[in-house]
Formats: C-alpha cells, sequence, structure tokens
C-alpha cells in the first residue's frame, strides 16, 4: 500500500504575499471542459516573459528547483476568486504541498478537498525555512502528515495542526468524493430508514411515455 503519510521533496522558496488564484492560474487557461493541460498554466506570467520566452531567474525555471514537490509561499497566499483550477494546476504540475503563514480561505478548502496539503506556520517559521531552501544545497523539506511536522535539511522541525477530517482524508490517500463515498453504507441505511418512516415523500416513477 502507498505511503500516504509522509512526503519528502525538493521545496521551492516562493515568498510572494497576497499570490491571488489569477497569478496562479491565469483567467486564459480556464478554458477546458475538464481537468486536463493546467500544468501549463501554473504561475505563467511569473514563469515566462510577454514573448513566451523563460524567465530563467524564477526559482522554478533554474535547476535546482526543477520537480519541485512544496511551495513555501508568503502571506494570503491563494487569495483571490475561488477557481478550484489554481489547485487542479499546482497539483498537475507536481506540486503536493504548499506552506505559508495564511490562505486565501476558499483556496485552503479547496487544496484540502483536493489532497493538495496545505500547511500553516507562523511568519518567523515561514522566513526561517524559506532562508535555509534558498540555499540548493539544503533545498528539501520532509513532512510527516501523522505526526504533523515539517522536517529541514539541517534538522529543524516546526509542527502544524490539521482539522481532523482533513488529516484522516491524506492519510488514506482520499479526495472529498473518495472520502464521501466511505460514508455510502451510512447514506445508504439513512435513505431506507427515512424511506419507511415517511412513504408519503416518495418519489415516485413517471409512467411509461410521460414527458
Amino acid at each position: 500500500m502507498p505511503d500516504f503519510s509522509r512526503m519528502d521533496g525538493v521545496a521551492a522558496p516562493l515568498p510572494i504575499a497576497n499570490l491571488d488564484t489569477d497569478q496562479i492560474m491565469p483567467k486564459q487557461f480556464l478554458l477546458g471542459t475538464d481537468k486536463s493541460g493546467l500544468a501549463a498554466g501554473l504561475l505563467y506570467d511569473l514563469r515566462f516573459l510577454p514573448d513566451g520566452s523563460r524567465r530563467d531567474d524564477f526559482v522554478l525555471n533554474t535547476p535546482a528547483y526543477a520537480g519541485a514537490k512544496v511551495l513555501v509561499g508568503g502571506a494570503n497566499f491563494g487569495c483571490g476568486s475561488s477557481r478550484e483550477h489554481a489547485v487542479w494546476g499546482l497539483l498537475q504540475s507536481g506540486i503536493e504541498a504548499v506552506l505559508a503563514p495564511s490562505y486565501g480561505e476558499i483556496f485552503y478548502y479547496n487544496a484540502a478537498n483536493n489532497r493538495l496539503l496545505a500547511i500553516i506556520l507562523k511568519p518567523e517559521e515561514i522566513d526561517e525555512i524559506s532562508a535555509e531552501i534558498s540555499n540548493p544545497a539544503a533545498n528539501r523539506l520532509s513532512i510527516d502528515v501523522a505526526a504533523q511536522t515539517v522536517r529541514t535539511a539541517s534538522g529543524r522541525t516546526y509542527s502544524f495542526r490539521m482539522d481532523e477530517r482533513h488529516r484522516q482524508m491524506f492519510l488514506e490517500g482520499l479526495d472529498v468524493l473518495g472520502a464521501s463515498l466511505k460514508m455510502l453504507p451510512h447514506i445508504e441505511a439513512f435513505e431506507a430508514r427515512h424511506r419507511a418512516e415517511n412513504p408519503w415523500a416518495r418519489v415516485l416513477p413517471l409512467p411509461a411515455g410521460a414527458a
């Protein structure tokens, strides 16, 4: 069975306060009818120049941070519109976790429901981690969801707290739909009981041929 309780990988510093969902996933990438292809739009205006060429100085475009699994961001990460595409794009790009002092509320719960780990740490802790991972030789973080800790390459450990429901979702490898389906026997039992107790509320099928 996969171990969903831990993750370890390259972490990239992105110390931008109020990084909104339009910056994370610009509007021109919202035209599809499904979730596919959003990795191409992630942080597009930060990753590319107006002529479409790469910004070589942007952290995720540098060799040391290629394939980063964690972003260490600024305050109010994911503020702005409620577009869930921002979360989907991060996940499609291989980002499994974000660390920040605070989040836009809707982004935070979109992240939790899609299994993007959004960790809240104190501003001074984020600053310490950002300073350490800015050194490419020390740019890895280990996150233990079961213990709710973040460990840096130098051995510093930071504690965070998660809502217990979302913590269990991460530990069991579930998104919000999977967590809901776990309750299917209870849902079906309630439905049967409700119908038995309230037969007058049953929705009857339409007669054959009825519009």
